[in-house]
């Protein structure tokens, strides 16, 4: 089996804003993941990164969030896109002051 992309996107919020999600499935795992998965998911507002959830190789799955980064416990890739919109709607309700 080769590695094939399941999804690769960019979803526009507004003139300042967008989500770029880049989700593939592997033949072996990332080292620290296991699961078959090969993920970025950013939220990119005023050029600057401010949600990102990754699984780079030997750090294992994490999310970024507000200036934090977590362990991030992978379930499914619907499961891991849900999440991410949540936690932009929650970033967008907790700056829209900023």
């Amino acid at each position: 089996m080769k590695a094939d992309q399941l999804v690769r996107r960019r979803i526009i919020f507004s003139d300042t804003a967008f989500a770029e999600l880049v989700l593939w499935q592997l033949p072996h795992s990332v080292a620290g993941s296991n699961h078959l998965f090969k993920y970025r998911l950013a939220y990119v507002v005023d050029g600057q990164c401010v949600l990102r959830y990754d699984n780079e190789t030997g750090k294992g799955d994490h999310r970024h969030f507000a200036g934090k980064e977590s362990a991030y416990a992978f379930k499914t890739p619907d499961k891991l896109i849900s999440d991410f919109q949540r936690d932009i709607e929650r970033w967008n309700r907790e700056n829209r002051h900023s």
